[in-house]
């Protein structure tokens, strides 16, 4: 057995930032993606109006001051985390210096000053941590507060107070905001991409380079400085992506007097690790000479350190380097001894633009393979991870031969074993012989063969792993030929379909098609030739009656059924007839059978419905009962009193009545209660003659006058005079003004 044991060690920083940058770093940058920074108003606006649509709105005075404290101290929490979460918001979003690529780092400190930048968002934390201080104060002070007022006055200062905390970074919220829209406008640039720069005086080919090896469209002018920034194109080469930046034109001056436009172009010259490709007018056409252009090249080259740089000779359509007059051939040759290659080409006519391209990425591809072989052998070379893990092989001690325990038990089971047993025990004896070298080739079937060999005699069957193992692909699974059957070659007949105790094979005619169309072409043939036309014997013609019989059997059966149908009548709907077979006699012993016991007074009513006819109900067609000209009025609206009722007064006169008289009455309280019997004659007599006085008083009365109802809670509307009888008050007052004399409803 081989052991190998891993020692890892804490792992150090494997190369400089010099080399492979920071770890930290992103490798692309998104300014896209910045939230769109609201002014100090907006803000203070939209948070307000949040925090009304947000929260409870309405409050009483006579809720407990527990209630009344949460809920303006509520609206102090939402205001304080809905101004965090967006201060929050702000300032995670904008790029920190610190976390940044250094191109980045230095380009936004070009752009916007470092330290204004760093203010304005210290500026954001300082307002979120003073908001945050403001609505934990308020919220303490609300625990004091004993009504209210008061609690609402606190409400209204925390509010104030925080909404002043941003009015007062209303010139940061500006200065964000427009750098936020600076940022968005920057180039997408990684720097950890293959990239070539272009640089060199402005108006000497840049831009025109660009928009020939890319697919970029940089605007090109006559005049100097068209290009004001940084601008970036992508190209393929060798099935890899590239970038091309064109830079802005750079001066011959001081760093210190250089503008914003140009410190772009140097601070991509310094912090990209790309191929340099320095443009040179030779044609003198952008108001530089020959010598100046050398110069800004000498001037600038500490920014080319560590990076391969190529010189472009540009316009040679107007004139070539051969044209040249000596001394300034001199001077490129100097240039070109110092180890600088010098390439002609025109941007015009496209000579020798392709050329330009592929050397530049071949050189930067080069130096790219070389450093990382350069890093991989710094880092095995100076404690690399390789240098850290150890790997422990473990060496024969002594001579000793150290065998495995085999028990006893198991080497005799091996050794009385049959033939394969004894092979067994030798293969046991090479195994033992062979400690400590290397391991031999694994066999599985040797295995199971032997695992096998130890529980099986000569009448054992073999087994169907066995025999798969030594077939190998020619195997195939039969678990047929194993079947216990009288006969062995029926093994591998098919097995009958059963149904209901016979065999579906038995009733199956596969020719039965063909037999069918065969008689019925039989029978067609018979027909054509006059077969049936001839006299018919006597057995013919029973056959014929007996089939004329059965179709008069057929037309009396259809007959009845179509009569019987109009007899019955209309069908009902299924849950009217399951409704008729729930009785109570049988819920009584479905419950029973369930063990449920009901007793008689709990079914009073299910008898009564059971006994009701059940029937359909149906939908009404033509004109509403209620404007048939046929139909009476209603008593109320005639005037006629209900001969079947009485109201109190009558019952308490017909008590009295009946008292006098020594016969049983009404019982006090059922006024509505209808009367039988000698009693109900007598009240029909008196309101009979009640009423014809009534008819004869409306005879005499005039047209227009009234005509008093006969009871208490009746209004009655006569020839379009209103009245209406006041609650508790047998009186009657007409609703037009003119009040008629007061009488009693019943003399």
């Amino acid at each position: 057995m081989v052991c190998a044991t891993l020692i890892l060690c804490p792992l150090n920083k494997l190369l400089s930032e010099s080399l492979l940058g920071s770890t930290t770093m992103a490798s692309s940058y998104n300014f896209k993606k910045i939230t769109v920074i609201p002014t100090a108003s907006e803000l203070k606006e939209v948070c307000l109006s949040k925090t009304q649509r947000k929260t409870p709105t309405v409050v009483h005075r006579q809720y407990s001051i527990g209630r009344i404290r949460a809920f303006y101290a509520r609206k102090i929490k939402f205001l304080q985390q809905t101004l965090h979460d967006k201060l929050t918001q702000i300032i995670d979003e904008f790029p920190k210096m610190e976390e940044v690529h250094p191109f980045y780092a230095d380009l936004m400190n070009i752009l916007y000053d470092r330290d204004h930048y760093k203010i304005a968002l210290g500026q954001m934390n300082t307002a979120r941590h003073l908001i945050d201080g403001i609505a934990r104060e308020y919220c303490r002070l609300m625990k004091y507060a004993d009504s209210l007022y008061r609690c609402k006055m606190l409400k209204r200062a925390a509010l104030g107070r925080m909404v002043k905390l941003l009015r007062r970074q209303k010139s940061s919220f500006e200065y964000l905001e427009q750098v936020r829209q600076h940022l968005s406008r920057l180039p997408s640039i990684d720097p950890n991409n293959r990239t070539l720069i272009l640089c060199g005086f402005p108006n000497v080919g840049k831009s025109s380079f660009i928009n020939t090896v890319t697919r970029a469209d940089v605007e090109v002018q006559p005049y100097a400085f068209t290009t004001k920034a940084l601008y970036v194109g992508h190209l393929d080469y060798k099935f890899l992506r590239w970038q091309v930046i064109d830079t802005p034109g750079i001066l011959d001056q001081p760093l210190e007097e250089r503008n914003t436009i140009e410190m772009q172009a140097v601070t991509a010259l310094a912090h990209l690790k790309a191929a340099i490709l320095y443009v040179m007018d030779i044609s003198e056409q952008c108001d530089k000479t020959l010598a100046e252009q050398i110069h800004l090249f000498e001037s600038i080259r500490p920014l080319f350190a560590n990076k391969p740089v190529l010189v472009a000779l540009n316009k040679t359509d107007i004139i070539t380097r051969a044209e040249l007059p000596a001394e300034k051939e001199a001077m490129l040759a100097a240039l070109e001894k110092d180890g600088v290659p010098l390439l002609e080409m025109s941007t015009v006519s496209k000579t020798g633009v392709v050329e330009i391209r592929d050397r530049a990425c071949d050189d930067l591809l080069a130096q790219r393979v070389e450093t990382k072989l350069q890093a991989k052998k710094t880092t095995v070379s100076e404690g690399g991870v390789l240098n850290r893990v150890f790997v422990a092989y473990p060496e024969k001690r002594d001579e000793v031969v150290r065998a495995p325990f085999i028990p006893e038990g198991v080497l005799h089971r091996r050794v009385k074993g049959t033939v394969h047993n004894a092979g067994r025990g030798d293969q046991i004896a090479r195994g033992l012989g062979n400690m400590g070298k290397a391991p031999t080739k694994f066999n599985s079937n040797d295995i199971v063969e032997d695992s096998l060999a130890e529980m099986r005699d000569e009448n054992t069957r073999r087994l169907e792993r066995e025999i798969e193992l030594e077939l190998d692909d020619e195997y195939v699974l039969d678990l047929k030929k194993n079947y216990l059957l009288q006969n062995d070659d029926e093994k591998y007949d098919i097995i009958p379909e059963i149904w209901n105790g016979h065999n579906i094979a038995d009733f199956v005619d596969e020719q039965v098609q063909a037999k069918l169309a065969a008689l019925l072409e039989e029978e067609e043939n018979l027909k054509a030739a006059g077969e049936y036309d001839e006299d018919l014997e006597s057995e013919d013609e029973e056959l014929a009656e007996n089939a004329r019989k059965i179709a008069d059997k057929e037309e009396e059966l259809r007959f009845m059924a179509r009569e019987k149908k109009s007899l019955n009548g209309k069908r009902t709907s299924r849950s009217v007839t399951r409704k008729r077979e729930r009785t109570m006699d049988k819920l009584e012993q479905t419950m029973g059978e369930l063990g449920v016991e009901i007793a008689p007074k709990r079914m009073k009513h299910l008898q009564e419905m059971a006994g009701r006819e059940h029937t359909v109900k149906k939908m009404k067609v033509g004109p509403s009962r209620s404007l048939s000209a046929n139909r009476a009025e209603s008593r109320d609206k005639l005037g006629i009193r209900d001969e079947k009722r009485l109201g109190p007064l009558e019952v308490a006169r017909y008590g009295e009545a009946c008292a006098e008289a020594g016969q049983p009455g009404v019982k006090k309280g059922r006024g509505r209660q209808t009367i039988h019997g000698p009693q109900a004659e007598a009240s029909l007599l008196r309101k009979e003659r009640r009423w014809k006085d009534g008819q004869t008083l409306k005879a005499t009365l005039p047209s227009q006058e009234l005509s008093y109802p006969t009871t208490h809670s009746q209004i009655r509307m006569v020839k379009g005079n209103k009245f209406k009888q006041k609650e508790g008050d047998k009186k009657l007052v007409k609703l037009d003004g003119v009040k008629k004399p007061e009488e009693k409803l019943f003399p």
